[in-house]
């Protein structure tokens, strides 16, 4: 067994010593553009924009990395029923838990290129549904309280600053007894590496 753990550890180092290193903490903050999406018919639903505010981290080598981060986000969507002729707001907050797998495209002296995707684990601590609503099927205790979800995107390092672009798929938000809502999320984070 101390063979076996001591020939993994020299391997690598052997593979770490010519391959570049990835470590990198940072803030990171942007805007939402968010909507909740119901398996009803004669349903609308509008997108509405929110922010999120957190942390990231890097840690690869050479051209692959885990990017896991942790961020406090509003979502939610506008929508409106036409034939109870009724309209209004889901609205929620969420701390979210992406775990992403990271893939540089290429990595010049000052600009970097890369591609990310893995799910995102939400935990919900504020719901509202707001505006006309007179539907008890309308009613914030049909929000879950946690989601697991997909994001993918792409994103751009420039020195010491990254711009990342995502797409978030989260399973259901929203279950009424008659149905349900799904939340989709376009996400642009700007964020800043502090080491």
């Amino acid at each position: 067994m101390k063979r076996i753990i001591l020939i993994a550890v020299l391997g690598f180092f052997a593979l770490t010593s010519k391959a570049q290193l990835i470590f990198d903490l940072g803030l990171k903050g942007g805007v939402n553009f968010s909507k909740v999406s119901l398996d009803l018919e004669d349903y609308n639903e509008d997108a509405i924009t929110k922010m999120h505010i957190g942390a990231f981290g890097r840690i690869g080598v050479s051209k692959v990395f885990v990017q896991p981060e942790v961020y406090f986000t509003k979502k939610g969507g506008d929508f409106s029923y036409n034939p109870l002729s009724f309209a209004g707001e889901f609205d929620y907050s969420a701390v979210d838990v992406p775990l992403l797998l990271g893939v540089r495209l290429f990595d010049a002296k000052l600009i970097e290129m890369h591609l990310l995707a893995g799910p995102v684990f939400g935990f919900v601590t504020d719901k509202t549904l707001k505006g006309d609503i007179d539907d008890a099927q309308f009613n914030k205790e049909y929000f879950n309280d946690h989601y697991v979800g997909l994001q993918y995107g792409a994103g751009i390092d420039v020195l010491f600053m990254t711009v990342d672009f995502k797409m978030e798929h989260a399973n259901k938000i929203y279950e009424a007894p008659t149905f349900s809502g799904k939340n989709a999320t376009f996400m642009v984070s700007v964020g800043f590496r502090i080491l």
